[in-house]
């Protein structure tokens, strides 16, 4: 686990997530099991996760935030991610890194995340 991704000129690259990928669903369903402690909806839903990079070896790169740079969980969600993702069938390796670049919104949340706040 690294803590921020690889930067150009100060922006991090965050590549398009691997979505044509096999694995792909599986590890979106991993993600959305690891919920924001503070919030009741899961990271996935909420917009944390930037990019699922998933390799031709099913080497699994996941680009994430969070909620805001001083969140309490800020050391452990990345290992509650590696978690979540390592046990999906066919998965060789997850690495985890944190970005603030683009800073998390609320305009990130998908509609179902807005709805089951209320914001919708």
């Amino acid at each position: 686990m690294t803590n921020t991704p690889e930067t150009m000129e100060g922006t991090p690259l965050i590549a398009p997530s691997s979505v044509t990928h096999a694995l792909y669903e599986a590890v979106v369903a991993a993600c959305r099991s690891v919920y924001d402690p503070e919030i009741p909806v899961n990271i996935y839903d909420l917009g944390l996760i930037y990019t699922i990079d998933i390799s031709d070896d099913n080497d699994v790169r996941i680009i994430m935030t969070l909620t805001a740079p001083g969140c309490p969980v800020a050391g452990e969600m990345p290992g509650w991610i590696i978690d979540a993702v390592s046990p999906v069938d066919g998965i060789k390796s997850v690495d985890v890194q944190l970005t603030w670049e683009p800073p998390w919104g609320m305009e990130m949340m998908s509609d179902e995340a807005r709805l089951e706040l209320g914001f919708m």
